[in-house]
């Protein structure tokens, strides 16, 4: 089943953009997954297509409108309902029945999505990702429409939500079956196990006066998986205490 995109947006024309290219343009393709940008502006009701307005209170900057946003939401969801009706003939044990999509927003108010979130998404119908601009939504929006999930990508500002949509886009459609080679590459990367990768090392076996580890080059598959899992915890305690400490949690 075809894995569906659709990004509300300002700036349709911004998608598929690099998505269309690599991994992810041959998937796209081969019909792995479908892009479907929808601009916000054709809900606006006025004939000037306004989406915002200056916020309540006073300050910088503009708001998106929540009836505009609402609208399209509300349309975005009744189009991938429609492509992602459950099987006609489910088994008792609800084998066959799909997945909801989920509908992302893209602020900086938003949870840090996590590579475990990913892994959720890529394997359901597909996602519905609301780009922001400005300086973000009208809070009403989330509060009439619960099933919306804030989301951000980490504790940065963007200029709007579709370079993180694209982002979060890449992470989902390199995760569905057919699009890497090797199955084992989505799975022995950083954060898959709460830990950052261990390094990598190719040819040339020496560069520069630096050579690849011996225990690499040794054969020996009990002594080299060591040396990564050791690397990967030394590597993580050193650069992402913070991952560090969730992962020493969840063993703990």
């Amino acid at each position: 089943m075809t894995f569906h995109t659709q990004i509300l947006t300002l700036y349709p024309e911004m998608f598929p953009g690099p998505l269309g290219l690599s991994l992810a343009g041959r998937a796209l393709s081969q019909g792995i997954w479908s892009c479907d940008p929808i601009q916000i502006r054709d809900f606006a009701t006025d004939k000037h297509r306004t989406v915002d307005d200056t916020p309540a209170g006073g300050g910088a900057g503009m708001v998106l409108r929540c009836d505009v946003l609402s609208a399209v939401v509300d349309e975005a969801e009744r189009r991938m309902a429609e492509r992602s009706k459950p099987h006609p003939n489910p088994s008792p044990e609800g084998e066959g029945l799909l997945k909801a999509a989920p509908i992302l927003a893209m602020t900086p108010r938003g949870k840090p999505i996590t590579q475990a979130r990913i892994r959720e998404i890529a394997s359901g119908p597909g996602v519905t990702i609301l780009c922001g601009r400005f300086e973000g939504f009208d809070e009403r929006l989330f509060d009439a429409r619960p099933q919306i999930e804030q989301v951000s990508l980490t504790d940065i500002i963007l200029s709007g939500g579709e370079m993180a949509a694209l982002t979060i886009l890449d992470a989902c459609i390199r995760l569905l079956p057919g699009v890497m080679g090797a199955p084992s590459s989505g799975v022995e990367e950083s954060f898959e196990s709460g830990l950052l990768e261990y390094p990598h090392y190719t040819r040339p076996q020496e560069w520069e006066g630096r050579a690849i580890p011996e225990v690499l080059r040794s054969g020996d598959h009990a002594k080299i998986a060591a040396w990564r899992k050791q690397r990967a915890e030394d590597d993580t305690r050193l650069r992402r205490p913070d991952l560090w400490e969730r992962h020493r949690g969840v063993r703990d």
